[in-house]
């Protein structure tokens, strides 16, 4: 049996009591929205403001905290005392909820099911049976990085790889994460891919899911040089850090090649398109989940 504790801070406190949690024996820590369901709640998308900093928007400033530990006789003292080094001076209510010991693997698994993107592909997390063994099925099992495919703009991507590849493209995939699409590219025919990536726990993933689908991908780190061009260029990272990138992600498409865009939110397509007009046209080529993909082709 576990002890799930949740308490409520305001913003500038959410992060240290986490820390302070984790350093009174929490075997994890959570924040979330304390308004969450409510007409009050506050979406938040991690992404960072426009000079590559931290997030455009704090944490919620009323956060819930919940932390998961072992019982034990002096919790409560534990927690105290951890309110107390995160510099909070009155000790908020404290909500105490017996966790019953799981099969987390097995529970973990069965939130990942195979995902359909249309007749030509599907997403097959490796405890899976394929469900349509005729078509392209990819082996992908969540990680250390973002992209399982079930996110709507990780399928508006492939989607238009399916629509887009004919076969022997050299394709760019920017900030990879997983390697879905770079290894969906490669499967669905392309001569060549590159996927490129900030973190190195998203090229490790890249390259063990490659292997896992006997595909090869190039994989560079982005502090490496990048000055070839491709026929096909993906990126899936969020709107301002795909403006910041907008004169080396257009340089990268091949005269006559094309580029597709995602992580960008509806309302901030025209953001993006102004961003990139000097470079290349952008359009709106699909939406889901209020999220667009936004394509565009070099003259």
């Amino acid at each position: 049996m576990w002890v799930s504790v949740t308490l409520e801070t305001d913003a500038a406190h959410a992060d240290t009591l986490s820390d302070a949690l984790m350093a009174a024996g929490a075997i994890s820590v959570s924040v979330e929205d304390a308004r969450a369901g409510t007409d009050l709640e506050t979406p938040q998308f991690g992404e960072p403001d426009a000079s590559g900093g931290g997030p455009a928007t704090p944490l919620w400033s009323e956060s819930r905290v919940v932390a998961l530990f072992d019982p034990s006789e002096d919790l409560i003292g534990r927690i105290a005392a951890a309110t107390v080094a995160a510099g909070i001076d009155n000790l908020p209510e404290i909500e105490l909820d017996e966790v019953a010991e799981q099969d987390w693997v097995r529970l973990t698994q069965a939130q990942f099911d195979p995902i359909r993107v249309n007749e030509r592909l599907w997403i097959v997390p490796s405890w899976h049976a394929a469900p349509d063994t005729s078509a392209i099925n990819l082996v992908l099992d969540p990680g250390l990085a973002f992209g399982t495919g079930s996110h709507p703009t990780t399928f508006l991507c492939l989607q238009w790889l399916c629509d887009t590849l004919c076969g022997g493209e050299t394709v760019l995939d920017y900030g990879c994460g997983s390697g879905i699409l770079g290894i969906a590219a490669a499967r669905l025919g392309a001569a060549s891919v590159l996927g490129v990536d900030i973190d190195d726990n998203a090229l490790i993933a890249a390259r063990d899911n490659a292997a896992n689908n006997r595909v090869t991908l190039a994989l560079r780190h982005s502090r490496e040089k990048l000055d070839e061009q491709f026929d096909i260029v993906v990126a899936n990272i969020l709107t301002n850090p795909l403006c910041v990138l907008a004169p080396l992600l257009a340089g990268r498409i091949a005269p006559g090649g094309r580029i597709a865009l995602a992580g960008v939110l509806a309302l901030q397509a025209d953001q993006v398109i102004a961003a990139y007009a000097p470079l290349v046209a952008l359009r709106v080529g699909a939406e889901r989940e209020g999220w667009v993909r936004l394509e565009g082709t070099r003259c």
